[in-house]
């Protein structure tokens, strides 16, 4: 069966989700990631039924043209002239204000499936929204682009709660409506949920742009391919490493001015990490860390999506780096601040700890597994679709 967007259902079916013969005023949530089967957008799509009344901005905004942790404020949709309210700014879940007039909430947005990404705690707060306002909160299924089979990393400690992170593992192996209903139910939101599923997903789909066009779901994730490294070498942000921000391969290559490219990745292939090699190569960043400069460093390529384990790959880079160079360094708290930006993503204090001092890291690895399979079991039953 060709995978069949949930947008394209839902709109089939307006007046089963929207109330029969009612003038219900929708709130969405959206991005350009947004879209049908035929490409078109989801703004676009519910604008045309007339019941579209507010639109609302994740990370990078409606249109998705904002930098990463850049704030943006209210304004108005030139296309629609509806107003535009921002959750990446001063305010990340939608207030009573935002949602005068408002009779449902409507959340359609692209995941890539790993704990950093913040369009999850969009949706957690749209459903705490949701709950405290007592309004209905429609949540527009998506593809996991990393399959649904397989849960990676450890579960985030409770203390370690941010917005790039809350206590359920990096890779978790859900769709974001599947997600939608774990956080209902797990974190007790007891939201007036509904989610609409897709059609023609299965959980062993590792390559879903060959079922459909990729859109970017933000400006430095362009591709599948870029998703399926995110989960390891998203944590090189909290390090003095480039994690690629600034070149055209942003997150599929890493490395640093320090580095030598060759003796890396000698290192690196001779871990023998299943489904992966790593290729010597040079960028110069255009912005972020090392801007300007030439750095050295490895592409990640991913020749089997399904032995492939990108966070375990990234923990063993940074592990790598760490053991060969002295300049390595994991980036300071900001002034006046408590928690190493590397603990938030990783979860906790203790793989930062244990890469400091050059110690093993397998026994961390085997407690994962528990973790991992804990999570399994506990999300079961919010599983929506089968392998």
């Amino acid at each position: 069966m060709a995978l069949r967007f949930s947008i394209d259902h839902f709109c089939a079916n307006l007046d089963k989700y929207a109330d029969p013969g009612s003038t219900r005023r929708l709130g969405l949530i959206t991005n350009p990631s947004g879209v049908d089967s035929k490409l078109r957008s989801t703004i676009d799509r519910l604008h045309e039924t007339g019941r579209l009344a507010a639109l609302f901005g994740p990370e990078h905004g409606v249109r998705g043209h904002f930098q990463a942790g850049e704030k943006v404020q209210a304004y108005r949709d030139p296309r629609t002239d509806l107003p535009v309210y921002s959750l990446y700014g001063d305010v990340r879940k939608p207030t009573e204000e935002m949602l005068t007039g408002i009779d449902a909430l409507v959340f359609d947005l692209q995941d890539v499936g790993c704990r950093f990404y913040t369009y999850l705690y969009t949706l957690l707060y749209a459903l705490e929204a949701a709950r405290e306002f007592k309004l209905p909160i429609i949540v527009l299924d998506r593809p996991n682009p990393l399959g649904g089979e397989i849960v990676e990393g450890n579960l985030l400690k409770k203390e370690y709660t941010s917005f790039v992170g809350y206590p359920i593992p990096i890779r978790y192996g859900l769709t974001i409506g599947e997600m939608a209903l774990y956080f209902n139910t797990i974190f007790e939101i007891k939201a007036e949920l509904t989610v609409v599923p897709l059609d023609g997903w299965n959980r062993d789909d590792y390559r879903i742009e060959q079922s459909i066009s990729w859109v970017p779901t933000s400006p430095n994730v362009p591709k599948g391919d870029t998703a399926f490294v995110y989960p390891g070498t998203c944590l090189v942000e909290g390090t003095n490493l480039s994690e690629g921000r600034g070149t055209a391969l942003p997150f599929e290559v890493v490395g640093a001015p320090f580095i030598d490219g060759e003796v890396l990745t000698q290192a690196l292939d001779g871990l023998d990490l299943p489904g992966v090699r790593f290729r010597s190569t040079s960028f110069t960043p255009t912005f972020s860390k090392h801007a300007g400069e030439q750095c050295q460093g490895v592409q990640v390529h991913v020749l089997d999506r399904v032995t492939y384990r990108p966070v375990k790959t990234g923990v063993r880079l940074i592990e790598t780096v760490a053991q060969l160079y002295d300049q390595f360094a994991f980036l300071k708290p900001p002034a006046g601040g408590r928690r190493y930006f590397f603990d938030l993503l990783a979860g906790s204090d203790q793989l930062r700890t244990l890469i400091a001092a050059g110690q093993p890291l397998d026994e961390m690895f085997s407690a994962w597994e528990t973790q991992q399979e804990h999570f399994k079991a506990q999300s079961e039953p919010f599983r929506l679709y089968e392998s």
